[in-house]
């Protein structure tokens, strides 16, 4: 018998977005050839990951249900989102069945975060992605489109940590009581400004950034550092600016921050012109000043929040299956 839930209706997804900590939602269509081809892979992993009222597995017939559909954002098929908590942490779109087992694995760390009763955050292979503010309903974290082979960050101090550790999914060690063998944030080197370059593998729409920035306050120290206070996006560049470079180029947008921006977990959660940045395939962060008065400024996390476009192999989602000799 099978466990997977027929969606009939908003309210039957909102009831189990609240009573299961999990569900794992297959958007699709009866007329959608990619659709039926990972149906059983899906039934699979239905069957064998279901716990009641812990992992749920939902099927939503997008020609039925339009109004789903459009609360989250789903403009391609197959699309598979994941909540926990009520909440989009993954979104796979199309019969990628090697991104789909991607997501399983992230899902069968969560079901044992779950039933032992621990938190959603780890080493950065395993689990959910640690935010520092909730998402934005209908999109999802795409994080995980940086390139970040080729991202490049200047004006960043020796001692602290690279341009990786901004995308750890761990939990920032700050917040957990700052045990850590490296340390996972960064600082800047001989001023307070700092110009991060981010490719994408894919074309992306961008909704959210999520900044967390985490300064020590126990430290009674003119040369503490501080928490970003301005800061200009550039959104389509080649590579990354030169800091006069910058200073002389139209950004697509200056962001101001104040404390009253920054949550208890050190993170602003910044809404965007979501106009200006649709189809972007790279963006420059270039803080510009911190909110106080040293020369130093600190970043612990970065997640972008948005849509994620198709990978040039996404093309071949209708020859799932077809290996040769088939």
């Amino acid at each position: 018998m099978s466990k997977t839930v027929q969606i009939s209706s908003p309210a039957q997804l909102s009831d189990l977005l609240k009573a299961s900590r999990i569900v794992v939602a297959d958007f699709y269509a009866d007329w959608c050839g990619p659709c039926k081809q990972i149906a059983p892979i899906y039934e699979q992993l239905s069957q064998g990951l279901s716990r009641e009222n812990v992992v749920t597995f939902v099927k939503v017939n997008t020609d039925q249900q339009k109004e789903i559909a459009e609360a989250y954002g789903v403009t391609a098929l197959p699309t598979f989102i994941v909540f926990r908590d009520g909440k989009v942490i993954e979104k796979v779109q199309g019969a990628d069945p090697r991104k789909l087992q991607e997501v399983v694995k992230k899902l069968g760390a969560e079901v044992e975060n779950v039933g032992t009763g621990g938190e959603a955050s780890g080493s950065g292979s395993s689990g959910a992605s640690w935010r520092g503010a909730d998402l934005p309903r209908g999109y999802t974290d795409i994080t995980s489109q940086i390139e970040i082979q080729r991202c490049e960050l200047l004006n960043v101090a020796s001692d602290t940590g690279g341009v990786r550790v901004l995308f750890d999914s761990a939990k920032p060690s700050a917040l957990a009581g700052g045990k850590a063998n490296a340390k996972d944030w960064i600082e800047s080197d001989t001023d307070e400004q700092l110009m991060l370059f981010l490719p994408f593998q894919s074309m992306i729409k961008l909704h959210t950034l999520q900044i967390t920035s985490l300064p020590p306050t126990d430290v009674d120290d003119d040369d503490a550092p501080m928490r970003p206070r301005t800061i200009k996006l550039f959104s389509n560049k080649p590579h990354n600016l030169g800091f006069d470079e910058a200073d002389d180029t139209t950004p697509t947008q200056v962001i101001e921050l104040s404390e009253n921006d920054w949550n208890k977990d050190g993170t602003a959660n910044i809404g965007l012109r979501y106009v200006k940045y649709q189809n972007i395939n790279s963006l420059v962060m270039f803080v510009v000043d911190g909110d106080g008065d040293s020369e130093k400024v600190r970043l612990d996390r970065v997640r972008l929040v948005g849509e994620s476009g198709e990978k040039r192999e996404m093309g071949k989602l209708e020859k799932i299956g077809d290996e040769p000799g088939e």
